[in-house]
């Protein structure tokens, strides 16, 4: 049974369940209800003069009971199907904390002398922490380093874009110029009116052609130091281009397009998709995916095929409804569709493969 309960955030620990949305002055949802904590969002919680929060205790009753009188064959079946999920991406408690001073740092001080300085090291901050896990997968859950979103999302967006230039065949060095262009794509919104780039409801059409001149004033701001690679600076300067010639802020159009710019806007989008905003909700993981996969005229597909190689939206071992109504157990994730892994019911005890089996076909995750 699920118990909630009030508890000093003196005492939290990580891998505990939050059961209430935290959010900041702006009303924005920095930690959502019924994310399991970890050491980072506890910091957050206590530097932050937070007091005390609710957490729940257990699993709901029918999947605890469930998973407590499983049959032997049940349980046979889930342990012999296991697969451990690919390494994913994980930025540790130090690491968040220097990315997250440094993309802060850059954003504020656009003329300083240690910005290319900083830039790389913080590159080579993510290159590491990709390449020293061997990770080839994202859980966008993993990735959190600031409480402002124009830097969090900064850092997301680069983290994600090398895992994507990873699986797309990209060098240690390309993927160290990937993450520079990652990590400074919205480096032209400090160029932005803050009473334009938090405004908390739509942007109005004069406001909006202002928004879409960002990637150029970042371009700008690159060039003008005459520091940065020109594949960093298109990368920067072309990732709300689309494949259609219909993006901005040039209109660029399909190869043209340089392939840095090509692997962060996918990852721009979905990012994007799935972070809270004051004029708009966070799209479901599902749904985000869902919704790439139909911007086929847009997306590069090469690239949008990778990131849905990458992308974990069902950890294994996690508990998920099925819609024929059952509860199930997620033992396996299928590269070719992130959206259908294997899983075995709790009730049936049958093993569902969503992805291949044809027999499945009409059943999905809620």
């Amino acid at each position: 049974m699920v118990k909630r309960k009030l508890i000093s955030t003196r005492t939290l620990k990580s891998g505990m369940k939050i059961d209430q949305a935290i959010v900041d002055s702006r009303g924005r949802e920095m930690i959502a209800r019924g994310a399991v904590l970890d050491d980072f969002q506890i910091e957050y919680l206590r530097e932050h003069g937070v007091a005390g929060i609710y957490v729940s205790e257990g699993e709901p009753e029918e999947v605890s009971e469930l998973e407590r009188n499983l049959p032997i064959y049940t349980r046979q079946l889930i342990e012999k199907s296991r697969v451990e999920d690919r390494s994913k991406v994980k930025l540790n408690q130090e690491v968040c904390k220097r990315v997250g001073e440094g993309i802060q740092f850059l954003f504020h001080n656009t003329d300083s002398e240690g910005f290319l300085e900083t830039t790389t090291n913080i590159s080579n901050e993510l290159v590491r922490a990709i390449t020293g896990s061997n990770a080839v997968a994202i859980d966008i859950n993993l990735i959190k380093v600031s409480d402002e979103y124009t830097f969090k999302h900064s850092v997301d967006v680069a983290t994600m874009a090398m895992v994507i230039g990873q699986t797309c065949g990209l060098n240690t060095e390309e993927l160290r110029e990937l993450g520079i262009a990652g990590l400074l794509h919205d480096l032209g919104k400090s160029q932005i009116p803050l009473e334009v780039l938090n405004k908390p409801g739509r942007l109005d059409d004069k406001e909006f052609e202002l928004m879409k001149q960002h990637s150029l004033f970042g371009f700008k701001i690159l060039k003008e130091k005459n520091q940065f690679s020109e594949p960093i600076m298109k990368g920067v300067l072309q990732h709300h281009e689309k494949m259609s010639g219909k993006g901005y802020p040039l209109g660029t159009m399909g190869d043209d397009i340089h392939k840095y710019a090509r692997i962060i806007a996918v990852a721009d989008v979905y990012d994007a998709l799935v972070t809270e905003r004051p004029y708009k909700k966070a799209f479901p993981k599902r749904e985000a995916v869902e919704m790439i996969m139909a911007m086929t005229q847009d997306l590069d597909m090469n690239v949008m095929l990778s990131f849905l190689n990458c992308v974990i939206l069902y950890p294994v071992d996690s508990i998920v409804n099925l819609s024929s109504g059952e509860p199930a157990k997620v033992v396996k994730n299928n590269r070719n569709n992130c959206l259908r892994p294997t899983v075995v019911g709790l009730k049936t005890g049958k093993l569902y493969d969503l992805c291949d089996d044809i027999n499945c076909a009409s059943l999905v995750i809620l």
